[in-house]
């Protein structure tokens, strides 16, 4: 199999999928290195295809939103409530799509987060956690925004209302 024909088939499987997709398994797939599938992924990416990685794997970002409100917060609480401020939102079922911290040399910077369960949660901190990467949230003292997900604006009003409630909510 050829680059062209190998990169087609990443994003079939990508599309067939609605978890993403790690590289090593796409690797392992394809019976090519790691690597390669970074570099087919920077390819596909560059030709305008719209994959997200994420903590979890690779995804595609639907072209149009699934039906639902979405909403910035601003937030702010230490590395170690993490848990509990992602665990109130999907505990809500609203999906975490992303976090954003402003850099004060790269300016906006934006981990897709794609976090719509506890599981998915769980996942992603004990991704942190034996990497040591830390959050994003690390660079700016806590001080972070989400972009969420809901039903409907209720749902995201009732967050509003449980962050404020832990202190985590950033309103000035």
């Amino acid at each position: 199999m050829n680059a062209s024909q190998r990169r087609t088939l990443v994003v079939r499987l990508l599309q067939s999928s609605t978890t993403p997709i790690t590289g090593g398994y796409l690797a392992a797939k394809l019976g090519v290195t790691r690597q390669v599938v970074v570099q087919d992924i920077a390819v596909l990416r560059a030709s305008g295809a719209s994959i997200v990685a994420t903590p979890r794997g690779y995804t595609l970002m639907p072209e149009v939103r699934a039906p639902g409100v979405t909403k910035l917060i601003a937030v702010k609480h230490q590395v170690t409530e993490t848990r509990e401020e992602l665990y109130s939102a999907v505990d809500l079922g609203l999906e975490v799509v992303d976090v954003i911290v402003d850099h004060p040399v790269y300016g906006q910077l934006t981990g897709q987060l794609c976090l719509s369960n506890r599981q998915d949660v769980d996942q992603f901190l004990r991704v942190i956690e034996t990497t040591g990467a830390g959050l994003l949230s690390s660079l700016t003292d806590g001080v972070h925004l989400h972009t969420v997900r809901g039903r409907n604006k209720s749902a995201l009003d009732a967050l509003e209302r449980v962050l404020a409630e832990r202190g985590f909510l950033l309103t000035e």
